[in-house]
């Protein structure tokens, strides 16, 4: 039977573009001051990013675009507990590849015996290594929030899938979320981080988009009612929920100490720090005093 992506037009692509991309926007700039904070504050920080890129900017973007998926002489519901799973599986996977990432990152900078250019090597080899299983991992994980909420989809008919195509949009997400991954350790300013969320909002509407095409549905002739929840029922939870917790991680990036703001606090303390051991101040040149 003929499927429709596009049952409202551009606005559901064009709306699921956007909202993958201002996820993935505060997403970085959740993980930006992670990287800034250290320590085990910046578990918050992750974690807050994690809820942004895996809640906003992957699966509300897959939601979005779902609302304008129909088929041809069947309605269309949803199973509220594989939905609401499928949301919680991939902030989880996110916040998973971001912690191991950081921590390999973590590993990396410490000192390690051998010489410096020795040491830069095997550190570059742990935080590729690093990079590489959380990309692996939140790939999978994030096509697996994609199935598992397929699965949740009743309507009158059999769902049937490419094998070639699914290995596709799973290689596409497991790309997506290397690149994102690596964003995240890398990307500073707001030019390179803006320009990195949009290419991550179009990873991840590829792979959506990917792993719909390879979706086949062949219509049943009975009429059965289908169970489940119409998507509209979704909407307003989901603009509201999304709302809150946008505004919210929002309000913490702005609300939270700027990258010069900490740096002067932390010369700040080192100077004091060193005044107690009895170090020399520097004067205005930047010569000890005394």
């Amino acid at each position: 039977m003929p499927i429709d992506q596009f049952s409202y037009g551009l606005l559901t692509p064009v709306l699921a573009y956007a909202m993958s991309s201002v996820g993935s926007l505060l997403g970085l700039l959740l993980a930006s001051r992670a990287r800034l904070i250290g320590g085990r504050e910046s578990r918050f920080w992750l974690a807050g990013a994690a809820l942004a890129i895996g809640g906003t900017g992957i699966w509300t973007m897959h939601f979005i675009a779902m609302i304008g998926f129909a088929v041809e002489g069947t309605e269309i519901h949803y199973d509220v507990p594989l939905t609401a799973a499928s949301a919680l599986l991939a902030v989880a996977v996110v916040g998973a590849g971001l912690f191991l990432v950081f921590r390999g990152g973590e590993q990396g900078s410490r000192p390690i015996a051998g010489g410096e250019q020795g040491s830069r090597v095997v550190a570059g080899d742990r935080q590729g290594s690093h990079l590489i299983a959380g990309g692996v991992l939140t790939g999978l994980g994030v096509a697996g929030m994609h199935y598992l909420g397929m699965t949740g989809m009743r309507l009158d008919g059999h769902v049937s899938y490419d094998p070639v195509t699914v290995v596709l949009s799973v290689a596409i997400a497991i790309a997506a979320a290397t690149a994102a991954l690596w964003f995240s350790l890398r990307v500073r300013g707001a030019l390179r981080t803006g320009g990195a969320a949009l290419v991550m909002g179009a990873a991840v509407s590829g792979m959506h988009y990917t792993g719909m095409y390879a979706m086949a549905v062949e219509v049943h002739s009975g009429g059965t009612t289908v169970g489940g929840t119409e998507p509209i029922d979704f909407l307003v939870p989901l603009v509201v929920g999304v709302s809150v917790v946008t505004v919210g991680l929002l309000l913490a990036v702005l609300l939270s100490p700027s990258e010069g703001e900490v740096r002067a606090e932390r010369e700040f303390q080192a100077r004091m720090l060193g005044r107690e051991r009895g170090a020399p101040e520097p004067d205005l040149f930047g010569t000890p005093r005394g």
